[in-house]
């Protein structure tokens, strides 16, 4: 390609040097060649302008230009659906855009929702382990304090079983050295004398 572009240009630069050549031997008064002219009248330039009038009218005559209207207004007409298409697609993008935005909004308040309620929940939680807590530590010391009262019973009971078993001991021991046959005899005696008159 490159080389077919310098062979062109080498090939104008020799046609316009050739130019030169022939404008140069004119203006210095040398041979020059009359244009050739067809029966006489028409000039190159005349046939060219008239070849390409007759174009022209071939082309208007075979409609050419509605043709090319009608190919460029399909082509507008696509470019048109293609665009009012690609202005769809936006607002459906933006429908979606939107919905998700509002989607997104609403799971934050759910969100936020949750999390306060959770924080509710937790505080009535720990009301209530601390409340339960203190009911079980009052529980708990009540049996303590009846289990202390219930020792304390069975000791003072203890105690006083044991006081009167030695007083027993004692009074019995007491007795038995104190008291001989005659002192139970008054004793005996009082006590039938005590029952009163026999029948």
């Amino acid at each position: 390609m490159a080389e077919q572009l310098d062979a062109g240009s080498a090939e104008v630069a020799h046609n316009l040097a050739e130019a030169d050549h022939q404008e140069g031997l004119v203006a210095h008064g040398g041979e020059t060649h009359s244009e050739l002219a067809l029966f006489g009248v028409l000039t190159p330039g005349a046939l060219v302008s008239g070849a390409m009038a007759v174009f022209l009218l071939v082309l208007v005559f075979k409609k050419v230009p509605a043709l090319i209207g009608k190919a460029l207004d399909g082509k507008i007409a696509g470019i048109r659906a293609q665009l009012d298409e690609a202005s769809k697609l936006r607002a459906e993008a933006e429908a979606l855009k939107a919905e998700y935005e509002k989607k997104l909004s609403g799971a934050a308040a759910e969100a936020d929702a949750l999390r306060s309620r959770a924080e509710e929940e937790a505080a009535q939680l720990v009301d209530d382990a601390k409340t339960r807590a203190a009911a079980l530590v009052k529980r708990h010391q009540k049996m303590a304090e009846e289990k202390i009262a219930a020792a304390e019973r069975s000791a003072v009971s203890d105690i006083r079983a044991k006081a009167v078993q030695a007083a027993t001991t004692a009074a019995a021991s007491i007795i038995a050295e104190t008291h001989d046959a005659k002192a139970d005899k008054v004793l005996v005696d009082g006590a039938i004398k005590g029952l009163g008159p026999v029948v």
